[in-house]
């Protein structure tokens, strides 16, 4: 079954549209997009005030104004998601696990005192916003529109406590592949993206503010991105970059649990995991130690090595560097795992393959 047209929503949208004058479309090259740079004609914003969402509206795309003493700003009341709408070859417009979306930006949402949003108002705005963007989903290969939700305190407020005031909006952005070239990372040892009782699991946009300094030194020697390890002892991998990771090591593919709640609990993640599952792959979720991977890689045991995540999908991990010493993982061409997963999904978000897992939704 496909989630959609027969399954949409239960309401009569209260959406008010005002449709952009002119089109930027004509203007974009579909074969060579940068990604995140690029915005598609529309947005939709709602405001909560008085504790309701009101003001339900798409419009142009265009720059917001905001108080200078907008409550985000000072305090960091924010959080997002991140997913993508992709284009089969007889046109039509797939969605990948929205609903999943809907319930962790809420997850999010209350962990920084945030109001919810209701799901239904969340799959409408999405709904609305793409049929009226539809153009914009690229029928390029490898081409996708990432959609770009977000709430963040807009109150006017210098005093910390939590706002009363919030937008919630959505955007989104044709884009190509997030990786274009072999990732090198590196086993970090000295700084900490989160720690136990802290808002890693949320995906709040302090979350990434607090990586660009370590991500940055990591680059300048070489490195695509970082695997994070506990910030208690350095000894336990977290994610990488950010992107959960998994290894593939004998016979098992593992990945670090998130019981924790140190890590985002990835709707890629659990794709991955399901998939395997149903190729008949072991599949452990638990505490995954830097010894143990390390032992791996020196015994020749290390298979397969990848971060999963909307902007990527997968992105396979060419080498790891622990310590200032290197491993070399075997060419991404001869990893069988990471391949045919990987194929699968995107296999199944353009609907090219039956959708056992009842996880497509067609606008």
């Amino acid at each position: 079954m496909i989630k959609g047209e027969d399954k949409a929503m239960n309401i009569v949208s209260n959406i008010a549209i005002e449709r952009s004058k002119g089109s930027k479309l004509p203007f974009v090259d579909f074969n060579n997009i940068q990604f995140g740079k690029q915005f598609s004609d529309h947005m939709f914003t709602a405001d909560y005030k008085n504790g309701e969402w009101t003001n339900l509206k798409i419009s142009p795309y265009e720059p917001i104004t905001l108080s200078p003493a907008c409550a985000a700003i000072h305090y960091g009341q924010s959080v997002f998601e991140g997913m993508k709408a992709y284009k089969n070859e007889e046109g039509e417009i797939f969605l990948f696990r929205p609903e999943e979306n809907a319930k962790r930006i809420n997850i999010s949402a209350e962990r920084m005192c945030m109001p919810t949003v209701p799901q239904e108002l969340f799959m409408d705005a999405l709904k609305q916003l793409i049929k009226i963007d539809a153009d914009w989903v690229p029928a390029v290969k490898g081409c996708s529109l990432y959609i770009r939700p977000f709430i963040f305190a807009s109150e006017e407020l210098l005093g910390v406590r939590p706002a009363d005031e919030y937008k919630f909006m959505i955007f989104t952005s044709p884009v190509g592949g997030y990786y274009n070239d072999e990732i090198h990372v590196k086993i970090e040892t000295e700084f900490t993206r989160a720690s136990e009782g802290g808002v890693g699991y949320a995906k709040a946009a302090g979350n990434y503010a607090a990586s660009l300094y370590p991500a940055k030194l990591g680059e300048a020697q070489g490195f695509r991105q970082l695997i994070w390890t506990d910030a208690k002892e350095h000894k336990y991998i977290e994610e990488s970059g950010t992107m959960n990771i998994m290894f593939h090591i004998g016979d098992t593919l593992l990945t670090p649990f998130t019981d924790l709640k140190t890590t985002l609990a990835g709707i890629t993640r659990d794709s991955v995991l399901t998939l395997a599952r149903d190729l008949g792959i072991k599949v452990e979720t638990r505490k995954v130690s830097v010894e143990e991977v390390i032992t791996a890689m020196r015994n020749g045991e290390l298979k397969d090595a990848f971060g999963t995540g909307t902007a990527a999908t997968l992105a396979q991990i060419s080498s790891i560097t622990y310590n200032d010493e290197r491993f070399e993982l075997p060419p991404l061409d001869t990893r069988t795992l990471s391949n045919e997963i990987g194929q699968i999904i995107q296999d199944i978000k353009r609907g090219k393959v039956e959708d056992t897992h009842n996880w497509i939704y067609k606008i």
